[in-house]
């Protein structure tokens, strides 16, 4: 029953915004480190953004630095990634991943697609 179910992605126009979501299911969404990785077609899988549990801590790989937000809600067992001034090369099936903190045990959505074209 461990699920991450991803949502929120589309077709958006450069410039554009777009708001994914990944729910937790099955576990203690709270004691899990969250990660955002993308995967365009023939591409390898990128890390994009994590947060630590309690959120306080962030880190964002450069290419997306000051345009992407990650946050959670644990309350909601949640985490966001808001994403601004897109571009072309954004385009990608963003997936969400779950890693119990200080292990290597993880789980992994199926992914939402994003598309950036005008």
């Amino acid at each position: 029953q461990v699920q991450l179910v991803e949502s929120g992605g589309g077709l958006v126009q450069p410039g554009g915004s777009l708001r994914l979501s990944c729910v937790g299911y099955g576990f203690i969404f709270s004691t899990y480190e969250m990660f955002w990785y993308r995967q365009a077609p023939g591409k390898s899988r990128e890390l994009v953004a994590t947060i630590t549990p309690n959120g306080a801590g962030i880190h964002y790989e450069d290419s997306v630095k000051g345009r992407f937000t990650i946050s959670r809600d644990n309350a909601k067992n949640t985490v966001y990634l808001e994403m601004s001034s897109l571009r072309p090369e954004d385009t990608a099936v963003y997936i969400c991943k779950a890693r119990r903190q200080f292990t290597s045990d993880d789980y992994w959505g199926q992914g939402t697609p994003v598309t950036v074209s005008s």
